[in-house]
């Protein structure tokens, strides 16, 4: 018997379910004589939900890649199937794959929300912004429902704790109440990742995540709330997304967004065969081109693990996309700069038999 190809699926971004770097057994889909090539025989795979009870919720870290030593993810696993995504190898150590596992096997922490206030009420607790949502998308589709995030925001707005978010959804002008407010305050930021412009690309590239119109328009919505917004380009796809840098900064600014950033696309550990199998399969006539591309950016590899050149890459075709980013940032007005949140305004949660203020 034949071994089955893998295949697309629709509204999922990995090709299929492929072994990661600490399997043990493998299994293989073989051709009874009923296998059919066609999509729609694919049996479509369901979004499951499994509670995750962590010691921590805040997770701290000491890159000096990023602008922030802690953040919250409350979601491990992402429905949106961004393809390119860096955090998909960490599903490898729950005995799942990187690809389909990644999209459709979540987990979710119920108890964030109390969990929070008890770490922000420690001794010794110094208050700093909370990056929201960095390895996998607080406002993923699940979030619809579940409301984790909203919780999260709750606790932050109630003890003027400021907050950084950055999200592919528009999903995230649900909470537009609770954000308006802490904008009121200098206690939140918030970034937009925009990949492409173009809505056929983006719906095979990161299948569930808002159209790139829906992200600009919340750009829009946010700024005229009082929220400081950005765009980050991220990633920018050399040979395949690239070309639209300029066009979605100026798109971006137009929708009210403040600054501007990129990031070279990542492709670490299992993700660099999942990328490679996505765009083999969606644009095999661009394949060769975007791999040297790649390659020309990452010294004659996929991917640079180290501080520095991780996010940015070397070469000379790195080194053009940065100075068209620096270009494009300062002729559509998206040079603000890093904003510094308000941390002063931090009330820590009460303690049992706290003498609770009456202001």
């Amino acid at each position: 018997m034949n071994e089955i190809p893998r295949m697309a699926r629709k509204g999922r971004g990995a090709v299929g379910a492929p072994k990661h770097r600490f399997t043990t057994r493998e299994t293989v889909e073989v051709d009874d004589g009923w296998w059919r090539d066609d999509e729609a025989a694919l049996p479509k795979l369901a979004t499951t939900l499994t509670p995750d009870r962590p010691r921590r919720i805040i997770t701290r870290n000491s890159s000096p890649d990023v602008a922030f030593d802690r953040s919250i993810n409350p979601y491990q696993g992402c429905e949106h199937g961004c393809i390119y995504c860096f955090a998909r190898p960490t599903h490898s150590y729950f005995n799942l794959s990187p690809g389909l596992d990644f999209e459709t096997k979540l987990f979710y922490k119920p108890n964030a929300a109390r969990m929070l206030i008890e770490e922000l009420g420690k001794p010794g607790y110094k208050c700093a912004p909370i990056a929201l949502g960095i390895n996998t998308d607080a406002y993923q589709p699940v979030e619809e429902r579940l409301e984790i995030t909203r919780s999260i925001l709750k606790v932050l707005s109630a003890h003027n704790h400021p907050v950084s978010i950055i999200t592919k959804s528009a999903r995230i002008l649900r909470d537009l109440d609770i954000l308006a407010d802490m904008a009121k305050r200098n206690l939140v930021h918030v970034t937009l990742s925009i990949t492409t412009l173009d809505g056929e690309l983006a719906r095979k590239m990161e299948p569930r995540a808002s159209a790139p119109a829906k992200r600009l328009a919340a750009i829009h919505a946010l700024s005229q709330a009082g929220v400081i917004v950005g765009v980050n380009v991220a990633p920018v796809i050399p040979g395949l997304t690239d070309s639209e840098l300029e066009s979605i900064f100026e798109a971006a600014a137009e929708a009210g967004a403040a600054e501007a950033g990129h990031i070279l696309l990542r492709l670490p550990f299992e993700v660099k065969d999942l990328f490679t199998d996505w765009i083999k399969t969606h644009y095999p006539d661009r394949a060769s081109k975007v791999f040297s591309l790649i390659r020309q950016t990452r010294e004659g590899g996929l991917y640079q693990s180290e501080w520095g050149t991780r996010m940015t890459g070397t070469g000379p075709y790195a080194d053009l996309i940065r100075q068209r980013a620096l270009v494009a940032r300062r002729r559509f007005g998206l040079e603000r700069g890093h904003l510094t949140l308000d941390c002063s305004r931090f009330a820590p949660p009460p303690k049992t038999g706290d003498q609770l203020s009456l202001f």
